[in-house]
């Protein structure tokens, strides 16, 4: 009966240390995924931000609404972000879920950075991004943006 207990206790022992492992691996990549995005954006690298949005993207921004165009929203970005304001990720703030058979949620806060406005003070806002993974590529999905 020893046994049978100390092998159960084994079997679940090995199953926690693979689930977390796999946490792990998938916090590590939501954070990998997040800054190569940002990177993209900070720099006005266009063409890294369209292949990382899916093509049926929405957008939720507390203060401009519902972007649901891919195209709309990269030619938003261009005009208003680009050259004018940086992001800067709140340190330690990433929190990643899986979502099985899908991706990964990714929750954090972040910071914008307005350079037409120097005496702006940046403060912290929330995010969520909704990641889709197929066949090893990566996409965002939904966006919800809060200031």
């Amino acid at each position: 009966m020893k046994t049978r207990y100390l092998f159960l206790s084994l079997g679940f022992f090995f199953t926690l240390c693979k689930a977390d492992a796999q946490t792990k691996s998938l916090y590590e990549t939501v954070v990998a995924l997040d800054s190569t995005y940002f990177t993209a954006y900070n720099n006005c690298d266009m063409q890294t931000q369209a292949a990382m949005y899916s093509d049926s993207i929405e957008f939720y921004h507390d203060k401009g609404g519902l972007n649901t165009s891919k195209k709309a929203l990269l030619k938003s970005i261009e005009e208003n972000i680009c050259g004018k304001v940086t992001r800067e990720l709140v340190k330690g703030s990433i929190e990643v879920s899986p979502i099985p058979g899908y991706g990964a949620v990714e929750m954090g806060m972040h910071m914008f950075h307005n350079k037409l406005e120097k005496d702006a003070m940046p403060h912290p806002s929330r995010f969520i991004i909704i990641w889709h993974e197929s066949e090893g590529k990566w996409t965002m999905t939904r966006v919800i943006s809060l200031h």
